[in-house]
């Protein structure tokens, strides 16, 4: 009865019902559906689940989100896992100052030509012009290297590593989306300097695996490994390791967190020099690397569907939702307090679980709304469950209803939420490896790409080469360019041509559109 009435509540306004004696309003209707399709349109369907899922408001300077707590819980698990990680690691957090002076901003000019556009200013105090304007910091390479030239003199006092927790701003940029391209954003930043290559090296990958785990192991989002060209590379960088995910819906490639070798040239900059064992003068060899608020956005396009958010179980800040469905003349009492019972046994287990004791809405109105919020189980207790001694267990990923004996709640309910976790990964897996197209030449390439592909060339690697195909395939969608080249690499046969310009090829590249 109740889940009619979710069906058939939805995108209707909440129809309002006066209980006699009691003057209760009953919302029995909805008024809670999705207006847009996942995969009719994208775009309107993303803004509307984004906010009407309670995960982001929007605020009245473009390009800027509240994050309220629904998504907020989720950084907070990722930050979590990831803070514990880097601590066994032995990199030690800190913080920096958000604003930089034009100075030592410039000192670095190919890294701050990458960010030049992007950059916002303070210009004034009050009413008064500031005689010298100040950045805020798009990134903290130059806030943070002047202070590892002062801390840095003997080899004892490497490696130094550092993190910090902080926002970013980025001004210039079209199309604002929530959580993916935004002016303000939340991310860790790590900044390290180790005595040889091979320390910084080892780093770059070991970060780049914890990334991985973020993405596939808690967001259950697939993604590749790989190394960017060096058209797309870090500004200022040596080399660049991604982690790259792919949004079949819209066919766009998509830069999860990124892994960077700076190599010595920040190092020559800020001069950050140090004596080795030997007496001798040595520069330091850097790394930085990040992951941001993005990584929600991801996750959001990647399993959200027409009723909303879905919720890998691992991230989500309620796994379980319990709700009483009360019939006429049912022991409402008896129900109620099987709900707290349940609530309370979960929590005790370490599940994230609730209750939905609100009475001013009908049953059915809330399993629409904890549909649109993602919440990965449902539980329902009504009469007929009181009288069985179980409950009904309903999945948000696939809708799959099943009775669980009270006796074995707790067993049964950790299986369905590892179970969920896992096909969340696999569904979307399944999904992305379906868009791979593998490609030889232009014309297949250009077909895929309008297939919306995600295509695997091989290439060259010749800079001028990924400019010309940027060039061609520019249009309304957008160029394509090279996403990364996968560290897992298939054969290259030998005498195999490179797609876009017939020289011999020299790896195979993940192409696209991107975010």
């Amino acid at each position: 009865m109740a889940g009619k009435d979710a069906d058939k509540g939805k995108k209707k306004e909440g129809k309002k019902e006066v209980v006699h004696g009691k003057k209760k309003e009953v919302k029995k209707e909805t008024g809670l559906g999705l207006s847009y399709k996942k995969d009719e349109n994208f775009g309107e369907w993303y803004s509307e689940v984004v906010v009407s899922g309670e995960m982001i408001e929007y605020y009245d300077i473009s390009g800027c989100y509240i994050l309220r707590p629904w998504a907020m819980s989720i950084w907070e698990i990722l930050q979590t896992f990831f803070d514990a990680e880097i601590k066994k690691m032995k990199i030690k957090n800190s913080y920096f100052p958000l604003f930089v002076s034009p100075a030592v901003l410039q000192k670095e000019k190919d890294h701050i030509e990458g960010f030049a556009p992007e950059v916002a200013w303070v210009t004034k105090s009050g009413d008064s012009d500031l005689e010298v304007p100040i950045a805020i910091r798009p990134t903290s390479e130059t806030v943070m290297y002047p202070y590892f030239s002062k801390w840095i003199r003997g080899h004892r006092d490497l490696p130094l590593r550092l993190n910090q927790w902080c926002n970013v701003v980025r001004w210039e940029f079209s199309n604002p989306t929530p959580f993916i391209r935004s002016r303000e954003f939340l991310w860790q930043e790590g900044h390290t300097a180790f005595a040889t290559k091979e320390e910084a090296d080892e780093e770059v990958l070991d970060i780049l695996e914890l990334y991985r785990r973020i993405y596939e192991e808690f967001l259950a989002v697939p993604v590749s490994k790989g190394k960017k060209s060096e058209l797309e590379k870090f500004a200022g960088g040596l080399y660049t390791t991604t982690v790259e995910a792919f949004i079949p819906n819209t066919g766009r490639g998509i830069q999860g967190a990124t892994s960077h070798c700076l190599g010595q040239n920040f190092a020559k900059m800020f001069e950050i020099n140090f004596e080795n064992e030997k007496g001798e003068k040595a520069m330091v060899w850097q790394n930085s690397w990040a992951y941001t608020t993005r990584t929600i956005g991801v996750m959001i396009m990647t399993h959200g569907d027409d009723k909303g958010l879905v919720l890998p179980p691992k991230v989500a800040t309620t796994q379980v939702v319990v709700i009483p469905v009360p019939y006429k003349d049912a022991n409402t009492q008896g129900i109620y307090d099987a709900c707290a019972a349940t609530v309370k046994s979960l929590n005790e287990s370490g599940i994230r679980a609730e209750a939905d004791f609100r009475d001013n809405y009908s049953p059915g109105w809330k399993y629409s709304h904890w549909e649109m919020k993602g919440v990965p189980l449902r539980i329902e207790i009504g009469p007929k469950d009181l009288a069985n001694n179980q409950v009904r267990a309903v999945r948000r990923d696939n809708g799959a209803k099943t009775d669980i004996p009270v006796a074995n709640l707790v067993e049964q309910v950790k299986d369905v939420l590892d179970s969920i976790q896992q096909n969340l990964f696999e569904t979307a897996k399944q999904k992305r490896e379906a868009c791979v197209q593998v490609v030889k030449t232009w014309e297949e390439f250009a077909e895929a790409l309008g297939q919306k592909k995600l295509i695997l060339a091989p290439w060259c690697d010749e800079e001028d080469v990924e400019k010309e195909v940027k060039t061609r395939t520019k249009g309304e969608m957008g160029a394509a360019k090279t996403l990364c080249s996968p560290f897992d690499q298939p054969e290259l046969p030998e005498g195999t041509l490179c797609f876009a310009s017939g020289k011999p090829a020299k790896k195979w590249t993940y192409w696209g559109r991107s975010y």
